[in-house]
C-alpha cells in the first residue's frame, strides 16, 4: 500500500506518517523543507526499517504542485491513499505568486489540483482521498465567486473557516464523482499552527484543551488504513473518529458543484480533466 501525505514534516502529518508506516504502508512524505522531510524519514526508518520516499514541494505554488504530481505519477504505479493534510493559517492577508489568497491556495486549491492530477492513478488503484478539514468549517461562509475574500470583509479566521468548508465540500463532490473520499477534524493540536493568534492563546489557557499531534493524527490513520475510509465516502469525521452530522453548507451538493467549477478555473484545469 502506498500512501502519499502532504504536510508531512511536522504536527499531525508527521505523526500520521509514522503510524501509517507502522501499519505496513509505504509512505511518501511531501513538504516544503528538505531537511525536515529527511528528519521525519529517518525517524520512520528507525521505527520500521524502511525509509520513506520524500518529495519537496511548496503548495503555495501551482507550478510545484504540477511538478510534484508528475514525479508521483512517474515513480508510483499505484497510489492507494492521498492524504491532503497540508494547511496554514495566516492572520494577515497574503497572496501567492499565482495570485490567490494563501490560505485558500494551500488549504484547498492545491489539494484540489493535486487530487485531480492523480485522479486516474487513484481510481485505478482503488484508492482513497483523506482531507484534513476542521470543525471551523461549520462557521464558514464560502462564496465560490469570491474565494479570496476580495469583495468581502477580511478576517484571517473567517477565511480559514472558508477553506475548511471548502475541504468538506470538495470531499462531497469527489464522492459524488466516484472517488472514495473522507475528511475529518483532528482537534486543536499543540503545534506551531497559528501560534501567535489571540484565539490560540486563549485555548492555551484552558487545561487539557490541546491535543497532541499523535491524538490529532489518529483519525487520519484510521481513514487511511481501515474500512472506515472506504465505507463512509463523502462523510466528515469528528475528532472522536466517527462520521458526524454537519451543517447543510458543508454538504450542500449545489454549493459543492459551484466550488468545483470555481476551483477548476482557479487552478487552470480544463473541465474535461475533472473527476
Amino acid at each position: 500500500m502506498i500512501t502519499v501525505i502532504t504536510g508531512a514534516t511536522a504536527g499531525i502529518g508527521a505523526a500520521a506518517a509514522e503510524e501509517i508506516a507502522r501499519a505496513g504502508h509505504d509512505v511518501v512524505l511531501i513538504g516544503r523543507s528538505r531537511a525536515r522531510l529527511d528528519s521525519v524519514a529517518a525517524r520512520i526508518e528507525n521505527l520500521t526499517g524502511r525509509r520513506p520516499d520524500t518529495h519537496a514541494a511548496d503548495l503555495a505554488s501551482f507550478t510545484e504542485v504540477r511538478t510534484l504530481a508528475g514525479e508521483l505519477l512517474d515513480r508510483y504505479e499505484r497510489i492507494d491513499v492521498l492524504a491532503n493534510n497540508a494547511g496554514v493559517m495566516t492572520p494577515k492577508r497574503e497572496t501567492t505568486a499565482d495570485g490567490h489568497e494563501t490560505m485558500m491556495q494551500v488549504n484547498h486549491l492545491s489539494g484540489f489540483l493535486l487530487t485531480n492530477l492523480l485522479r486516474e492513478r487513484l481510481v485505478a488503484s482503488g484508492g482513497r482521498v483523506v482531507t484534513t478539514s476542521s470543525r471551523a468549517a461549520k462557521s464558514g461562509r464560502l462564496d465560490p465567486t469570491d474565494l479570496d475574500r476580495k469583495a468581502r470583509r477580511w478576517n484571517g479566521w473567517l477565511q480559514y473557516s472558508d477553506t475548511k468548508q471548502a475541504n468538506a465540500l470538495f470531499t462531497v463532490e469527489l464522492a459524488r464523482r466516484g472517488v472514495t473520499a473522507t475528511c475529518f477534524h483532528p482537534g486543536v493540536i499543540r503545534t506551531g499552527f497559528a501560534a501567535g493568534t489571540l484565539l490560540m492563546k486563549i485555548y492555551g489557557l484552558i487545561p487539557g484543551y490541546f491535543k497532541t499531534p499523535e491524538q490529532g493524527a489518529s483519525t487520519l490513520v484510521r481513514l487511511a488504513t481501515t474500512s472506515d475510509g472506504a465505507d463512509h465516502s463523502g462523510r466528515y469525521f469528528s475528532e472522536q473518529g466517527v462520521p458526524s452530522p454537519v451543517p447543510e453548507k458543508m454538504e450542500d451538493p449545489a454549493l459543492a458543484a459551484a466550488l468545483w467549477t470555481a476551483s477548476l478555473a482557479a487552478t487552470g484545469l480544463p473541465a474535461e480533466t475533472a473527476v
